[in-house]
C-alpha cells in the first residue's frame, strides 16, 4: 500500500489544478503600489489571470475586477481612546500601574518651566496692554523668576493689589497737595489781609497826624 500511495499520481492532478500566478501578483503589486499582500486574485479566473504575463494585462484585469487591491486594514483606537479617557479622570493611575519614580513621570523641572513661561507670558501681555509700566515689570520678572508667584491667579492678584495701592498713594497725595495748596492760599489771604488792615490803620493814624498838626501850629 505504501508503494502504491508513493507513485500515485494525486500530487500531479494536483498541480495541474493549481495554476502559480506569482508573476501576475507582482506585477499588479507593481501597477498598484501596494504589497504583494494586499493584492486579492479572482480564483475563479485563475486560468485568464494565467495568461496575463505583462503590465499592460494586468491593467486590464485590474479593470475588469480579476484583480482587487484589498482594503487597508482598521486598526481600531477605540479601546485605546477610552483608556485614555478614563485615565484623565484619574482611573487606572494607582501605585499598581507606575512604572517609574514621580520626578521620571513628571519632571520638576518641566512644571517649573511650564509654570515661568506662564507667568512671563502674562506679564509681556499686561506691559504690552500698558496695564503695567517697564518699572512694574521688571520688578515682577525678577519676582516670578525667584519663585514668590506659585501660579498666575497670585500674580494677577498682587498686580491689582500693587495698582490699588499706587492708586491710593496717588489719592492720598493729590489729597495732602490740595491741602497745602489750601492753606497755603488761606495764609497768602491773612496776610494780604493783615496787610490791608495794617496799611488802613497807618493810613488813619497819617490822617489824624495831618489833622492834629496845623492845630498845634494856630
Amino acid at each position: 500500500t505504501s508503494l502504491a500511495r508513493t507513485l500515485s499520481p494525486a500530487p500531479a492532478c494536483r498541480s495541474d489544478k493549481m495554476v502559480l500566478l506569482r508573476l501576475q501578483k507582482r506585477l499588479a503589486a507593481s501597477v498598484l503600489k501596494c504589497g504583494k499582500r494586499k493584492i486579492w486574485l479572482d480564483p475563479n479566473e485563475a486560468n485568464e489571470i494565467s495568461n496575463a504575463n505583462s503590465r499592460q494585462s494586468v491593467q486590464k484585469l485590474i479593470k475588469n475586477g480579476l484583480i482587487i487591491k484589498k482594503p487597508q486594514v482598521v486598526h481600531s483606537r477605540s479601546r485605546a481612546l477610552r483608556q485614555l479617557a478614563a485615565r484623565r479622570k484619574g482611573r487606572h493611575t494607582g501605585r499598581g500601574k507606575r512604572k517609574g519614580t514621580s520626578e521620571a513621570r513628571m519632571p520638576s523641572k518641566v512644571l517649573w518651566m511650564r509654570r515661568l513661561r506662564v507667568l512671563r507670558r502674562l506679564l509681556a501681555k499686561y506691559r504690552e496692554a500698558k496695564k503695567i509700566d517697564r518699572h512694574l515689570y521688571h520688578e515682577l520678572y525678577l519676582k516670578s523668576k525667584g519663585n514668590v508667584f506659585k501660579n498666575k491667579r497670585v500674580l494677577m492678584e498682587f498686580i491689582h493689589r500693587r495698582k490699588a495701592e499706587a492708586a491710593r498713594q496717588k489719592l492720598l497725595s493729590e489729597q495732602a497737595e490740595a491741602r497745602r495748596r489750601k492753606a497755603k492760599e488761606a495764609r497768602q489771604r491773612r496776610q494780604e489781609r493783615v496787610a490791608a488792615k495794617h496799611a488802613d490803620l497807618v493810613a488813619s493814624y497819617e490822617a489824624q497826624d495831618s489833622k492834629s498838626k496845623p492845630s498845634k501850629k494856630g
